[in-house]
Formats: C-alpha cells, sequence, structure tokens
C-alpha cells in the first residue's frame, strides 16, 4: 500500500472544506476522498451488507498492517457515529508536509498515517516552494499538428 494520511473530522462541512483545499493547493482529485455516513464514497463499493462493514473494510485497505487493524474499526466507529474522514494519498516528501499541514490547521480530531518513510520515485509536487517553469509558449512557426508533434518530431503517435 502507498502512503496515506488520514483526518477524522468533527462534520462533513468542515471535511469537505478540507478537501476543497487540498484540490486548490494542487492535490489530484484521484488522491483524495471524503468519507462519511451519508456519502461513504469508495468505501460505499467494499463487498459488506452494513455501512460499517463496508467502512471497515475500507479503512482495512488503508490501514493493513496488524497494529493499524484497531486504528481502521476505530474510524470506521467515528464514521458511522457522524465524523467524516479526508484520506490524502500523497507523493513525496512535499506532498507530505503540504497535506499534513492543511489537515492541522483545519483542526483535523486525529491524523492517522500509513507508510510515509518508505522513499517513493514518483514526485508529483515540486521540491521546492517555486515552480521550476513558470511559462511554457510553443511559436507556431512549423506545421507541427500538436505540441507533442513540435516537441518530437522524429516520433510517430495518433492524433
Amino acid at each position: 500500500m502507498s502512503a496515506v494520511l488520514l483526518a477524522l473530522f468533527k462534520d462533513y462541512e468542515t471535511a469537505e472544506r478540507v478537501l476543497v483545499e487540498l484540490v486548490k493547493d494542487g492535490f489530484p482529485t484521484d488522491r483524495v476522498d471524503l468519507t462519511c455516513s451519508d456519502e461513504p464514497g469508495r468505501a460505499a463499493c467494499e463487498p459488506s451488507d452494513t455501512l460499517h462493514g463496508k467502512l471497515a473494510q475500507y479503512f482495512g485497505t488503508l490501514f493493513d498492517l496488524d497494529e493499524e487493524r484497531e486504528s481502521a474499526r476505530r474510524f470506521a466507529d467515528c464514521v458511522e457515529n457522524g465524523a467524516a474522514a479526508v484520506t490524502v494519498h500523497p507523493r513525496g516528501v512535499v506532498e507530505i508536509e503540504r497535506a499534513a499541514q492543511i489537515l492541522k490547521r483545519a483542526g483535523a480530531q486525529e491524523v492517522a498515517q500509513h507508510d510515509l518513510v518508505s522513499d517513493t520515485w514518483e514526485h508529483a509536487a515540486a521540491r521546492s516552494a517555486s515552480p521550476w517553469m513558470r511559462n511554457f509558449w510553443i511559436e507556431s512557426t512549423s506545421d507541427a499538428h500538436c505540441i507533442y508533434c513540435r516537441l518530437f518530431p522524429d516520433t510517430e503517435h495518433s492524433h
């Protein structure tokens, strides 16, 4: 399993604001989730007959180590009883730090983490605070069909 940060919030409205802030900060929507009893999100796809079972299975897939099993059940209990959870799948040190800052600043009741120490090769965020490229402009001085054709003129691809 990859790195996970999960924060519990007292209500859906707070968790939703945090989710929006994460997306505005640059986290892709497929790497942030909101889970609550009324809108279980990805937990709804788990094969269980009860909401608690679905939540426990979902959180159990995120926190799959033996010592994390009790936390997964506790998250399921909290969400079933009205709390909301925001899950972030960060990639790299910069995203882990940014997500942790946003979650703490929003007043999370609890923040749990899984597998944050493993060094991942994928970096979706820059290592520095400012982008290395600010503007990108391709002059239309060639007969290139698209940007890919312009950058890689000797490579064929479908249009």
